[in-house]
């Protein structure tokens, strides 16, 4: 398979039109696969959830099929094997895939200081496309992909102004949104992770859409000690991402990471870094969260969660996104 090509395969129209679940999948793969045309993305969701008998997520990357079973069941958190056969079979019939490019993952409900850890050693590693933005991508060695797929469209609109701007990428995870920003044009870019993992798989990215070293900085820091000193620093950028996750507890940090608890600290010390025309994007997948304006006087926030929500996601809390910037 050409790996920079964008492979997007035709469905079969197989006879069976009675089955409700490769009905929804026909349907939506049929409608997603021209806006995916147009736009050079292979990888995207294809079934989300939308039967209830049927609590999976499927999303498509470059030819394979990433399945995740959703469970609230920690003892019985797999699927169960006639589940994966007819799910497997389905896609084979309209899809003519092989089973060995099915991605089985399971999805439970986690105690609330659970890592998410490495699954396995394969090191099975291929590029995908948004955008015409190449990313490689991982199925089987971490939970997830390489690529948040919900934030596709928070990528595009960040590349979109991203022209001749220094751009500051927080807990960047592999730098997705920092290639973006560095192929459409930014001066400058520096991205910033705890992982060495992620760190190096950023740099791949980098190296995989030809972008130079010299002007795309990767540094593997907490990011709250990294805000600290670069505040000190007296750096300014012009565009500032900040994504975390929920909850992170490691070895490598000096405590514990709260989202709901550390954002008003993180969004202070970023409000310094920011030049006096520079915008925030602030967003966050912890379904409970509560922005609270008061805390940030000194600045104005304004919700764009509608419009950074892909066309191919319904879960329309996957994730909150912010547009913040320093008041006039």
């Amino acid at each position: 398979m050409n790996e920079d090509a964008l492979f997007l395969p035709l469905i079969a129209d197989d006879d069976d039109k009675s089955c409700a679940f490769k009905n929804r999948i026909r349907k939506r793969y049929r409608h997603i696969r021209k806006w995916a045309n147009r736009t050079k993305t292979n990888c995207f969701r294809i079934y989300d959830r939308d039967i209830k008998e049927w609590p999976l997520v499927i999303d498509y990357y470059a030819g394979r099929f990433c399945v995740q079973y959703f469970t609230f069941d920690r003892e019985n958190d797999e699927a169960s094997p006639e589940v994966v056969e007819k799910v497997n079979g389905a896609l084979n019939a309209m899809f003519r895939v092989s089973s060995d490019l099915i991605y089985w993952r399971s999805r439970v409900r986690r105690k609330k200081f659970e890592q998410y850890e490495k699954k396995g050693e394969e090191k099975e590693f291929f590029t995908a496309l948004e955008y015409g933005v190449k990313f490689k991508i991982n199925l089987l060695d971490y939970l997830d992909t390489g690529l948040f797929l919900d934030h596709r469209e928070t990528r595009h609109h960040v590349a979109s102004i991203s022209k001749d701007k220094s751009v500051l990428n927080l807990f960047a995870y592999t730098c997705s949104f920092s290639v973006h920003a560095a192929l459409a044009g930014a001066s400058f870019t520096k991205s910033v992770d705890l992982s060495n993992t992620y760190c190096d798989w950023g740099r791949d990215n980098f190296e995989l859409n030809h972008l130079p070293e010299n002007t795309n900085l990767i540094t593997r820091a907490d990011c709250l000690t990294f805000l600290t000193e670069e505040v000190a620093s007296r750096t300014t950028y012009d565009i500032i991402i900040i994504d975390p996750p929920t909850i992170s507890r490691s070895k490598k940090m000096t405590g514990m990471f709260d989202i709901q608890k550390d954002y008003p600290f993180i969004l202070t010390k970023a409000l310094k870094l920011l030049s006096p025309d520079g915008v925030i994007f602030f967003s966050t997948n912890f379904r409970k969260f509560h922005m609270d304006p008061s805390l940030l006087p000194e600045c104005n926030i304004q919700d764009i969660t509608d419009k950074t929500i892909p066309m191919d996601f319904h879960q329309n809390k996957i994730h909150y996104c912010w547009k913040i910037t320093n008041q006039k």
